[in-house]
């Protein structure tokens, strides 16, 4: 295919802004800062690049399978310098990029071959796939490397090209794999560029891109929807959610907790399908409540990059007010505060991981999502009332039942309204599975073959059939 070169350009306007460590609140370094006029000539490159990279499926999977490789090689570069701008511990960022390779392999290998179609009409019709053009990735702070790929992997492997954004918040890690993914991938077929708004809001709408995958909030989610549409561009939104477990009465307590606490609060509660709200049989309610709250008063708070850490900051100081307002309003609305619920005395957006019971069913807390350390639980007298109170709401991102009876469990974890329900466990994913969301939590479907025909479009050959 074509040459390597870098997979970002210099910003012609010489603008930069600062990163910020959240472990520190303080800058590390800089990152350009785009302006939205140099989009016509990057998406021009990636549509000029899109020719030839589509052309040649066995040479995409050549370039991604060596991608792939790259990416592991460079672990020991990106690793700190995620932790670094992202907050979580050094493990988590491995973690990270190990998703990352293994997507990248994991799409180089799916095999999509032509359908035919037989119904008796004296024609050969054949289904055959078509990449769509330029797409643009749109990704939040959360997992700044992990969703990229979850939006390059595919859309590279279907024979698209790639114009990739990620978060002003977290820029450098992806910056940084770019460069990595260059030395695999010819010019113009993957690109980032960074800045603030409305650089993303202009990429989502410019003429140019064909597929626009998003991942953020819903408010955001909304507007790119309406910017894709001026071109009629395909949109894939990841919304966000509000997930709730519900633990049935045969829960073993002990048993889950150390489970249950995860889900909620892992990537310091930072995660679109993390637990957000727990429902508890009310015999068993105190104990659940004591159960996490001992968890989190022994969870290790510190940086990233201190090998005894276990949660880090919050990545940045709006959502660390969020969280504070939140809290303070659950607070004010009735709450206990079981453990936490307080801002750490240190440098840094530290938040205490933190158990509120007594919850109000309507308090922000419980309703929206925290996208924080904080976890609500919440007393339910019969299993209706917790179904109908964690489909309660308008998101539908995932959910889970905790309980000892499997089959009971999984008839409950049947009634939740959500893409993806969990039994004794949360937010795990197989790279071969959909992930979707209902309501307000998304549109479209990301993951496995799904994933890949939401960067292909149908076209059908006919083809008469001889005498």
């Amino acid at each position: 295919m074509a040459t390597h070169q870098s997979a970002h350009a210099p910003s012609p306007s010489g603008e930069r802004f600062a990163v910020l460590d959240p472990a520190t609140g303080e800058a590390f370094d800089e990152a350009p800062d785009q302006q939205p006029d140099e989009l016509d000539a990057l998406v021009g490159r990636a549509h000029g690049a899109w020719r030839s990279w589509r052309a040649d499926p066995a040479a995409r999977t050549t370039a991604l399978l060596a991608a792939a490789d790259a990416v592991e090689a460079a672990g020991a570069d990106l690793a700190p310098l995620l932790t670094r701008e992202q907050g979580k511990p050094l493990a988590e960022s491995y973690a990270e990029i190990a998703r990352v390779t293994a997507r990248l392999r994991y799409f180089a290998e799916l095999d999509l071959r032509p359908q035919l179609i037989t119904d008796g009409r004296p024609v050969c019709s054949e289904v055959r796939w078509r990449p769509l053009g330029p797409v643009a990735a749109i990704v939040p702070w959360n997992f700044p490397l992990q969703l990229a790929s979850a939006k390059f992997a595919p859309a590279l492997a279907a024979g698209n090209t790639v114009v990739l954004k990620p978060s002003p918040f977290t820029p450098l890690a992806t910056r940084l794999l770019g460069s990595v993914l260059s030395a695999a991938l010819p010019d113009g077929v993957l690109t980032i560029v960074t800045g603030h708004e409305p650089l993303g809001a202009r990429l989502a709408s410019h003429p140019g891109i064909r597929h626009v995958t998003f991942t953020g909030s819903i408010p955001t989610g909304r507007d790119v929807a309406r910017g894709a549409a001026a071109s009629l561009a395909r949109v894939t939104l990841e919304l966000g959610g509000n997930d709730a477990a519900i633990l049935l009465d045969d829960v073993d307590v002990e048993k889950i907790v150390d489970r249950l606490f995860w889900a909620a609060f892992r990537n310091c509660g930072q995660v679109c399908m993390a637990v957000k709200r727990v429902y508890a049989p009310a015999r068993l309610y105190s104990h659940v409540v004591e159960a996490l709250a001992q968890r989190a008063k022994t969870a290790v708070v510190g940086a990233g990059l201190d090998p005894a850490t276990q949660l880090g900051p919050v990545n940045n100081a709006p959502q660390l007010a969020r969280v504070e307002r939140y809290t303070a309003q659950a607070v004010a609305d009735g709450a206990r505060v079981a453990a936490g619920g307080r801002r750490l005395d240190r440098p840094g957006y530290f938040f205490a991981p933190t158990v509120l019971a007594d919850v109000p069913a309507r308090s922000p807390v419980v309703t929206e999502e925290q996208f924080g350390p904080v976890l609500p639980v919440l007393p339910y007298g019969n299993l209706d009332e917790a179904v109908e109170a964690a489909n309660d709401t308008g998101f539908g991102l995932g959910g889970s039942v905790w309980g000892t009876d499997l089959g009971r469990a999984e008839e409950v974890a049947d009634r939740l309204e959500c893409g993806t329900a969990w039994v004794n466990h949360h937010a795990e994913l197989s790279l071969a599975q959909p992930f979707t969301g209902s309501k307000e939590s998304g549109v479209g479907v990301a993951g496995g073959l799904w994933g890949l025909y939401g960067n292909l479009t149908p076209f059908v050959l006919h083809v008469p059939q001889e005498a």
